[in-house]
């Protein structure tokens, strides 16, 4: 059985995410056409001399109406705003989702804005890079990757399962959970492993200053896996964290609580607790790779990625 085709995709945004929606909507032709929108000038004219879409329009007003599948591909803190904006524009029967990091939140921002006759499924692609940019994208990012629904109650079941068809056609796996839930797995996969990735290349930056150049010049691979995640968009990122503070909050307290554990450990020289705590979090990394959601190549697979047809 072949994926649902939407008439008309509207992409909210041209970063990463969305020129990558964009790519596996044309390899796998899901829609018929996609359209798309973003706030700065000069992200729409690259859009435009790349052909990421088939049209670029200077708001996103214009780029929803006669759309029956609408992507929300903003920062968590844009999404009321752009909700409010769009609401009056959006086709009857027409599909919402949002690409956002944080679930409750979205929830809580666009909801209010929609009028009845949408239907409105949030939802969380897991996968990504550090670039942004409609440049950065390519078809192939969600192959295999957990692309997250949180359906708030009383969702239009025939809705969830048409957008779930068009996510499984560009060949992810589609999970549902509840957005509470959700918010609190990610502040453990994801967002307080940021918040540490940053705090550590911060703390890198201040010996820099200390001992010249040599943090830089020398970076092994831990810390030069630390930069590659701490370059993603800080935007984003101060939203994420901004709007899905207590799960965070909780998650980092415990993250704390256990760096006091092998503080105390490399204090005493208790060598054994090291060992088998290393041993257990070394088999957790492998798990990872034999579930497919990584490599064991040195670079994680993440280089060459490319664009559909390649």
């Amino acid at each position: 059985m072949s994926a649902p085709k939407f008439k008309r995709v509207a992409l909210i945004g041209l970063g990463l995410i969305a020129s990558s929606i964009a790519h596996a909507v044309k390899w796998k032709g899901l829609a018929d056409t996609v359209v798309g929108h973003a706030r700065s000038a000069e992200t729409r004219a690259t859009a435009r001399e790349i052909g990421l879409v088939a049209e670029v329009f200077e708001t996103p007003e214009e780029a929803v109406k006669g759309a029956d599948l609408v992507i929300l591909c903003v920062p968590v803190g844009a999404m009321a705003a752009v909700a409010e904006r769009i609401a009056p524009h959006l086709a009857e029967g027409a599909i919402v989702t949002d690409v956002g990091s944080v679930k409750q939140a979205v929830i809580e921002a666009v909801g209010p804005h929609l009028p009845a006759h949408v239907h409105f499924v949030p939802g969380h692609p897991l996968a990504g890079t550090e670039h942004s940019g409609p440049r950065s994208g390519f078809a192939t990012l969600f192959v295999n990757r957990w692309w997250l629904l949180t359906p708030p109650e009383g969702a239009n079941t025939a809705a969830v399962a048409r957008l779930r068809g068009f996510i499984e056609g560009i060949e992810a796996n589609v999970e549902e959970m509840e957005a509470a839930h959700h918010d609190l797995v990610l502040a453990v996969t994801s967002h307080t492993p940021h918040l540490i990735a940053y705090t550590m290349v911060g703390v890198a930056d201040h010996l820099r200053r200390v001992s010249q150049s040599e943090v830089i010049k020398f970076s092994a691979s831990g810390f030069r896996d630390f930069t590659r995640i701490a370059a993603s968009d800080p935007t984003m990122w101060r939203d994420v964290f901004l709007t899905n503070k207590d799960a965070t909050l909780d998650i980092l307290g415990r993250f704390t609580e256990e760096l006091f554990v092998l503080q105390r450990a490399i204090r005493m020289g208790d060598g054994d607790t090291l060992f088998d705590y290393f041993t257990r979090t070394r088999a957790i990394r492998r798990s990872i790779i034999e579930a497919g959601q990584d490599t064991d190549a040195p670079d994680f697979g993440r280089s060459g990625a490319p664009k559909a047809g390649e």
